[in-house]
């Protein structure tokens, strides 16, 4: 008994650590987020827990009571199933206030052996001091009142109203020589004004000046419909409520632009963060001498619109390196803390020779709106090694004549050919004239269909859109628009493809560089004079590699001639 629980002893010990072992990875992760931050103080705002999957108990929020005043609480689920792969999310509302002002910290909130993040709050105590006890008036604000040129300012308009209103409508902001973009969704709370209880309605606007000096924003007007409580119009088929028009307007507000800093240099690009990568389609580091080699170059910037954003690519690659810069792909978006901008431009490279290349660093200065420093993201610079390529293209050669044997000529005794023609009886003579007018019949025949072949064969190529010349004729003028258009034209009908750098994966490696040297002159920012002679070469080439030659005529001729 004593051996065997001794015996049993490990495999206890190992079940009770794996136990432990598992609980910890399988433990609910529990977020927390907040509708707005800052807020100001005796402002209601949410505070949002958000767990992946069922915590190990309910949530004890006495933590809270330190810092904040829980008004409300509630409690919500959701199920998603995509890809047959189902996501649970368990969340729960607190309508919260804050008891006095400055940085806060939401803390860690206990769901059982399970615990939330950590979380901060900025709390402002900010007063208006031209109302007094209104029922409805705007307040409005600006995150910088001494922006630089080109710099987001976050625009705040606040609708305080303690009456229900119907019908509204308000004006939106007005300044000239500026990009103006509203932010995100409208957001509703309570507050406490001047010791009055209000519904806060928050709309928020981004601003970019696009010159220096004295800008000042119009003030905003609203009108709207105030509802009488207590008082419904008489002789009404609906009996509305009564109702009395008021119209409230904002204070105007000054911005004084500065000029971008003389350390900006040309490039000017105010941002509050700036990040800057690159992606290759070969991680390797290697590449072929004649093969291109997709660079990917990401710039993400937020607090900037894409229209400040530089080009990424500059013509300084080293010798015997030929790029190709393939169209940039411009996004923005408005969030709720202001605009994010993307930039990404691909790059075809593509090494003429073997040997090891330096590819220079790139540099992006540009201006912290937060710190109001010069600062500067960089890819470092990159060495890369190109090998020969392994064997190489095949070349066509010329297919001999075919040569039918010629039957040697025997020598016939004479003598015995009138022996047996002797021996012949009529009945020959009458099989001869019967194959002979059998003959005449197919001849007049096949000659007949020959001729209906080669009009049908006219008539298919007149309607078959002539490419080969097209394209021989782009080359020819040095026209890289209807180039273009040619070998999207076969593209489509070779490959069902729409689009050039599709076209020239398709391709040998000759024909391919010049599809690309065509797509680069076509979106490169440099006016450059193309030249189509090496793209037609290169196309006829391509043709006869892959036995797509005219149509020729049956190198068989006929038995007989006519």
């Amino acid at each position: 008994m004593i051996f065997s629980y001794i015996y049993k002893f490990p495999f206890l010990l190992f079940f009770l650590l794996f136990s432990s072992l598992a609980g910890s990875l399988l433990a609910a992760e529990i977020s927390v987020n907040t509708d707005r931050n800052p807020v100001n103080l005796k402002e209601s705002f949410q505070i949002v827990f958000t767990a992946n999957d069922d915590p190990d108990d309910e949530p004890d929020f006495s933590p809270l009571d330190k810092d904040f005043e829980v008004l409300n609480q509630s409690q919500q689920q959701s199920v998603e199933i995509v890809n047959w792969k189902k996501t649970k999310s368990l969340q729960w509302v607190l309508t919260v206030m804050a008891k006095h002002e400055g940085n806060l910290v939401i803390p860690a909130i206990k769901f059982g052996q399970d615990s939330s993040q950590f979380a901060a709050i900025v709390v402002n105590n900010v007063q208006a001091i031209d109302k007094t006890n209104e029922d409805l008036f705007l307040q409005v604000e600006v995150s910088s009142s001494k922006p630089y040129i080109q710099e987001q300012v976050i625009y705040t308009l606040k609708l305080y109203r303690k009456v229900n209103i119907s019908q509204a409508s308000l004006t939106e902001p007005m300044l000239s020589d500026a990009v103006i973009e509203k932010l995100g969704a409208d957001k509703n709370y309570n507050t406490q004004f001047q010791g009055e209880n209000y519904v806060v309605t928050e709309r928020k606007y981004v601003i970019f000046p696009q010159k220096s000096g004295i800008m000042t924003i119009a003030p905003l007007t609203m009108t709207a419909e105030v509802i009488i409580p207590g008082q419904r119009r008489t002789n009404s088929f609906f009996n509305r409520q009564s109702t009395r028009t008021k119209r409230v307007a904002s204070t105007a507000i000054n911005l004084d632009v500065q000029a971008k800093p003389a350390s900006a240099g040309l490039n000017w690009l105010p941002a509050k963060q700036v990040y800057l990568q690159e992606k290759w389609s070969d991680n390797s580091g290697e590449m072929i001498v004649g093969q291109p080699v997709t660079r990917t170059i990401t710039l993400f910037v937020k607090g900037a619109t894409v229209g400040i954003l530089p080009e990424l690519y500059k013509d300084n690659m080293p010798q015997h390196i030929k790029a190709y810069p393939d169209q940039p792909v411009l996004k923005e978006e408005a969030k709720d803390d202001g605009m994010v901008a993307f930039r990404e431009e691909k790059i075809a490279l593509i090494p003429g020779l073997a040997g090891s290349y330096t590819l220079p660093e790139i540099t992006m200065p540009w201006w912290n709106t937060r710190t109001q420093k010069m600062e500067v993201a960089r890819i470092a610079e990159r060495t890369i090694t190109a090998t020969a390529a392994i064997g190489s293209v095949a070349t066509l050669e010329p297919t001999p004549p075919i040569v039918s044997p010629v039957p040697a000529s025997t020598e016939s005794n004479t003598q015995q050919e009138m022996g047996t023609f002797q021996q012949t009886n009529t009945l020959w003579f009458w099989l001869a004239l019967f194959f002979a007018a059998a003959w005449l019949v197919t001849l007049v025949y096949f000659l007949s269909r020959k001729s209906s072949n080669t009009k049908k064969k006219q008539v298919a190529v007149e309607k078959k859109p002539d490419v080969n010349k097209n394209l021989k004729q782009a080359c020819s003028n040095n026209d890289s628009i209807m180039a273009k258009d040619a070998l999207l034209q076969w593209g489509r009908e070779k490959f069902n493809q729409s689009s050039l750098t599709k076209i020239a994966e398709q391709c040998d490696q000759l024909l391919q560089r010049e599809i690309l040297v065509l797509n680069a002159a076509l979106y490169s920012a440099k006016v450059e004079e193309w030249q189509g002679t090496e793209l037609w070469l290169a196309f006829q080439n391509n043709k006869l590699a892959k036995g797509e030659g005219s149509e020729q005529e049956d190198p068989l001729q006929p038995l007989f001639k006519i």
